[in-house]
């Protein structure tokens, strides 16, 4: 098998969740070497995500380690082979690892839950609001990344209208329905776009209003995908040099939980329309 280059959080958390098997069932990668038929070093670059790992050699080592969550078992064995690439790999070389990342972790999420302060969720932005906010990057951004960033955003939200598409559950702060990036015109048709696609199945938009008042997580902006097992959750986090990707299970609990408190204090789906409309009438 040969040696991959080029990282992404999939194959990284596939050779994480390789590692977590081997130590819980307190086995050496020496013995796991010998079990698989491979040198010790080929085990440390499975479980660093730099080598792949065959299916039959995945039941092999969860059989051995004693892994009986069939459900936990068929998710990695699809994650080892899914080596097809995507159509984010168009961007590769063009656009930021972490931007091509964000939309693998979204392509294959059965569920996702975002938090959002002062931006809209980038799956439910216009393109004129995400133009808006692609401008005011710093370094500024030349206008051939800005353009490739808006395509690569545009085929981002087509996840939301694919045949079998992930719930999506969204709490977003008022502040974030009244900044005015591009204008009040821009503002407007985001606003209504908002309260269009609210009304498909799969998502689930809610407004934590200002009087709402303090609540964890505030300044974050945060993207829990759901995996096929729980065990396989993720959480994204945004932030100034780039995303940043979490699977601990007090991070993922943390987060869950901060979630949990955000829908809370939210407004309910029909109040938030009710409320995005109240907020368009005075822009």
């Amino acid at each position: 098998m040969a040696s991959r280059t080029v990282l992404t959080e999939r194959q990284k958390r596939l050779g994480s969740e390789l590692r977590r098997m081997r130590t819980s069932a307190d086995m050496s990668a020496e013995y796991a070497a010998g079990l698989l038929g491979v040198d010790r070093g080929k085990i440390s670059n499975m479980e660093s995500g730099s080598r792949s790992i065959s299916a039959e050699r995945l039941r092999t080592l969860a059989c051995n380690c004693a892994c009986t969550d069939e459900r936990y078992l068929e998710a990695l064995v699809a994650m080892a082979q899914s080596d097809a690439k995507g159509w984010w790999d168009r961007y590769r070389g063009t656009l930021p690892q972490g931007l091509l990342d964000i939309a693998e972790l979204e392509a294959f999420a059965i569920g996702m839950r975002v938090a959002n302060t002062v931006h809209i969720p980038g799956l439910l932005q216009t393109s004129d609001h995400a133009l808006s906010v692609f401008r005011v990057a710093v370094p500024v951004l030349p206008d051939h990344e800005i353009g490739l960033r808006l395509a690569h955003r545009a085929e981002r939200q087509q996840v939301l209208d694919r045949q079998d598409p992930p719930t999506f559950r969204a709490v977003v702060h008022e502040a974030a329905l009244r900044m005015r990036f591009g204008g009040g015109n821009v503002v407007r048709a985001q606003l209504a776009h908002l309260i269009e696609v609210a009304e498909r199945p799969n998502v689930t938009l809610r407004v934590i209003p200002f009087e709402a008042g303090a609540f964890p997580g505030a300044g974050q902006s945060v993207l829990y995908a759901e995996g096929p097992v729980p065990l396989l959750d993720t959480v994204q986090i945004d932030s100034s040099h780039g995303p940043t990707f979490m699977w601990a299970e007090n991070q993922l609990a943390k987060y869950r939980a901060q979630l949990d408190w955000s829908e809370h204090l939210s407004l309910s789906p029909e109040q938030s329309r009710d409320f995005i409309h109240k907020i368009a009438r005075q822009v």
